[in-house]
This record gives C-alpha cells, structure tokens and sequence, in this order.
C-alpha cells in the first residue's frame, strides 16, 4: 500500500540569498492514508522583520529509499511564517487538500512522562497486541489535534512505553485543564490499525504523576473494553533553558498570539509624496525617480512592497490606507496633502499591497506633481483612528515615504509628539539623493523629539535613507529585504513598549489557573 509523506523546506534568509532553499526535514511517512495526521513538529527561529518564506513538498512514498526524488511527488504549496502565526490565514490549500498549521506559542515548557498498561484486548490472531498511543490536543472548535505519538511494543498485552517529552504548549497550548484525549491502537503493518479504545485526560491530571487519579479505564463506543488500568509512571517537568529567538521578539509574539477575543491586529498605512523637487519630475522620463519603467521597480515602489509584504501577514482583512500628497488633483488642480490613492475619499483602502502598488501607478497619470512636502496631516489622520483603540488589539503603522526637505517640520514634530502616547510606529523612508537631516530630528534614537516644550512620551519613529540599502550588483530583492529588516526590526520594541506604558498584557486565551507543584530544574 502506498504511503504518504511531507517535506518542509523553507526558502532560506532573503538578506543572503533569496533564492536558496535550506533544508528543514520531513515528517514520519503515514501508511496507506489520503488524509494524513503527520505528528513531527518543526521549530523556527521568528524574525518580525523579515519575510520568511516556508515550502511544503508532499510525496507519496513506495520504497526505501532514503531519496527523495524516487519518490512521487503529489504537490507543494508556499508561504510565509507570518501566514502560519496570525490564525486568520488558515487555511494554506496545496493541491486538491489542505494545511492548516497549529501554530503553538513559545515553547518554554517541556514535560517528561512515561506511559504504561495492563491486560489490553488481543488484537492479532497469532499473537498478542503491538499497541502504541496517539494524543491529541483539544481545540476551541470542538476538534482535536494530533500532537503525540509513541512508538509501537510489540507483542504484549502489558506494554510499558519508552519516556517521552513534549512541550506544554502542545499538549495544552497552556491551558492545563484543557482535555487530552489518548487514543490506543494495535498496529498492523499495511497501516489498518485496529482501534482499541480511547480516554481522556488534562495536563494537570498528567502532572499529578503516578497516583490514583491517573489510572483510567479504555473505552470504545462508549463502553468500557476492558477493565484494566493505564498508569502515568514518574513524572517531571522542566523549564527549556535555551530559546532560539531573541526576547522581544519572544514577548512580541505573545502579543500576537495570546490574549484577546481576535489576535493583535497592525492595520498598516502608507503615504508617497507627489512633490515636483529637482530629481523627481516627470514620470516619464527615466530621470523621474517616479519612472514607471517596465523592467522594474521605482524606489518608491520597492520601499512599499518591501515594509508592506511584511506587515501585510499580520493585519487579517489586509485592507490598507493609502495617502498622496503634495500634488494637483483633478479636475481643479487644488493641492492636497493627504488625498487617497485610491480615488475614493471615502474609502482610501487598497486590497493588499499589491492593491496599494497599483493605486499608486494609477495616480501617477491623473495627478500633477507639485508640492510642498507636509507630513503633518497623514500623521494626524492616522493618529486619530490610532487614539479610537487602545486597548492593545491593535497596533498602527505608518510608513512614510520621502524625497527630500519636508515644509511643515514644526506642525510634524508636534504630531509626531502627540501620537507618542497612541498604538503607533512611524517608518520613514527616504529615498533619492537629497539630504534628509530633517528625518533624524523626527527619529528619536539620540534625542527624543519634543515640541513646545513637551517631549514624546516614546520614540515612535525610524528613519533610514534607502539608499544606504540598494545591492550594488542592482538585485532589487536584496535591497528590499535589506530595507525592511532595518526599518522594521524597531517595531517589536515599540508596540512592546507601549503595551507597557498601558498595563496590557496577553491574557491566556483559556483558563490560567496554578499549575500543581511539580519538579523542577533548568
């Protein structure tokens, strides 16, 4: 009978070479299924700040053969980290199935137990049983999840299962009166397992170690199959002392993760400037740093695309705001310094960034470039929807891009001072070869930006010239990805910060309540 397996590659860090496809492994091979529970986890290093691409391989497996290219190859599907950690991507479809991944918060917690039982059923006809256990966690919409298996003991009736760790977080997702349900097979070698019965239990019961409450009756059907005992010998639990990524960014996925009734949300925002500067001029001329060229992208377009495929994974209805200004519009050629580029003033928002992208090259052939440069209106206007929601189910961010001096630069250090108490980050890229001091008044890495008297309650503001990015052998995808790790690798700080200056903490999403006394060491 055929089998199935899963491959998972993931298509290596975009800074050093996009194209390169590093290796993570393969599930177990499942035998004889079409709809395959694969039980091994993979564990990824989480950068916010960078797009971490993700392919799944599917491959029917009939030989031995440890290579995998003699196997038939069903199918693949890609994504990105992001997709897998915000619960609204799901799910990924690849092929004529579906994938949808568990995504588990940080791991800290393993726990060590062994498993073992008495008098169960005899299965085969000219032996005893090869029983093994498969666990399934619980979830919120009444299914389960396959997060365990043991391995299989041959011929007893009376198997006592090698010791085994898991993370808390897969048994439970920390909720540790969540139920687990164990399910006990006899294996049979084409992959027709017989089923012999099930119970269920929670990971606070699991903790109790062996005792009296951890000994349970298998049943199937509803009834009891036999009356033996399934005891949880000695139990531990320790504290995984090493955690691949870094702390904040640990904490920030508990942001994302945990807590609300829908996860942190980042609506994204996003404004370009239509100024007539020396340098910008007419869009089509090659010397435009507007140019639509069709061989590719502008400096504009690539700051976009390379903050907005990033942030784009964690806002679910991925409907973004996005602003012009200092142009003429048509048909009074009045001067506007926040007009929305999709033409709608009553609903700026642009379907994905590649929605943002095309209202952008659309508005290059109805508006007139002009001027001046006012940042001050954009950051008001997001500041106020920012100030409707503070609660810490969402968090802004703009990203403002520019081409030189900008003219309202006491009204910006204001709105920039003023937004600093809101869920708000400010990215702000320049791009061209004017001279952009201006822009590191605004960033507070040195001084803090104060207007009137009044410093910023946070440095909610990160600029960098996009120049000092561009791959000199002129591979745009480098500099976008080299673009986008810098300007965004502050954001985890910034929304942790202010979570911080409010009180708001992920709240679990179930029951929290003490976990029992229990054993432990680093």
């Amino acid at each position: 009978s055929p089998c199935t397996a899963l491959v998972m590659a993931g298509l290596g860090d975009a800074v050093d070479s996009p194209d390169y496809v590093r290796w993570f492994g393969r599930t177990e091979v499942i035998d004889n299924t079409r709809n395959p529970d694969f039980v091994r986890k993979f564990v990824l290093d989480f950068f916010f700040e960078e797009k971490q691409n993700l392919r799944f391989d599917v491959y029917n497996v009939d030989s031995r053969s440890c290579n995998i290219s003699k196997h038939d190859f069903l199918g693949q599907t890609f994504c990105t980290l992001g997709e897998i950690i915000v619960p609204q991507q799901h799910p990924v479809f690849c092929v004529d199935g579906t994938f949808p991944p568990s995504f588990l918060s940080v791991q800290v917690d393993i726990a060590t137990m062994q498993l073992c039982a008495n008098k169960l059923d005899k299965k085969d006809f000219f032996g005893k049983s090869d029983p093994f256990l498969v666990f399934y966690r619980s979830n919120e919409d009444g299914t389960f999840t396959i997060c365990h298996k043991t391995e299989v003991v041959k011929n007893t009736l009376n198997p006592v299962w090698q010791p085994f760790t898991i993370p808390v977080r897969a048994l439970c997702n920390g909720d540790y009166d969540r139920t687990v349900k164990v399910d006990v097979f006899d294996w049979d070698r084409d992959g027709s397992h017989d089923f012999i019965g099930e119970f269920t239990t929670s990971y606070r019961e699991l903790s109790r170690g062996q005792n009296q409450f951890n000994v349970y009756e298998v049943r199937r059907d509803m009834l009891v199959v036999c009356c033996f005992s399934l005891l949880v010998l000695p139990f531990s639990f320790r504290i995984q002392g090493q955690v691949p990524t870094t702390q904040s960014n640990i904490h920030f996925l508990g942001q994302i993760l945990s807590g609300y009734s829908l996860p942190l949300q980042i609506p994204f925002t996003c404004t370009i400037p239509f100024s007539s500067l020396v340098g910008v001029g007419n869009p089509s001329q090659p010397t435009s740093l507007h140019y639509m060229s069709p061989y590719q992208m502008n400096a504009y377009a690539m700051a976009l695309k390379a903050v907005g495929e990033i942030i784009q994974d964690y806002d679910s209805d991925k409907l973004f705001p996005a602003y012009g200004f200092g142009a003429k519009l048509p048909p009074d050629g009045k001067i506007s310094h926040g007009f929305p580029l999709s033409g709608d003033a009553e609903n700026p928002n642009c379907v994905g960034i590649e929605g943002v992208l095309e209202a952008y090259f659309q508005s290059l052939r109805t508006v007139q470039l002009y001027g001046p440069t006012n940042f001050a209106p954009v950051i008001n206007k997001v500041a106020n929807c920012a100030a409707e929601i503070t609660d810490g189910s969402q968090y802004f961010v703009l990203l403002m891009i520019t081409d030189g001096v900008i003219s309202d630069m006491v009204q910006t250090k204001e709105a920039v001072v003023n937004a600093a108490g809101l869920p708000l980050s400010i990215i702000i890229v320049g791009v061209g070869p004017a001279e952009f001091d201006a822009m590191e008044e605004l960033d507070g890495d040195e001084v803090r930006v104060s207007s009137r008297g009044r410093l910023a309650e946070r440095d909610i503001v990160q600029f960098v010239p996009f120049r000092d990015y561009i791959d000199r052998s002129g591979n745009q995808v480098l500099s976008m990805a080299r673009l986008a790790k810098d300007v965004l690798a502050e954001i985890p700080d910034q929304l942790l910060s202010f979570m911080k200056s409010r009180g708001v903490e992920p709240r679990p999403a179930l029951s929290s309540s003490p976990l029992p006394e229990l054993h432990r060491h680093i």
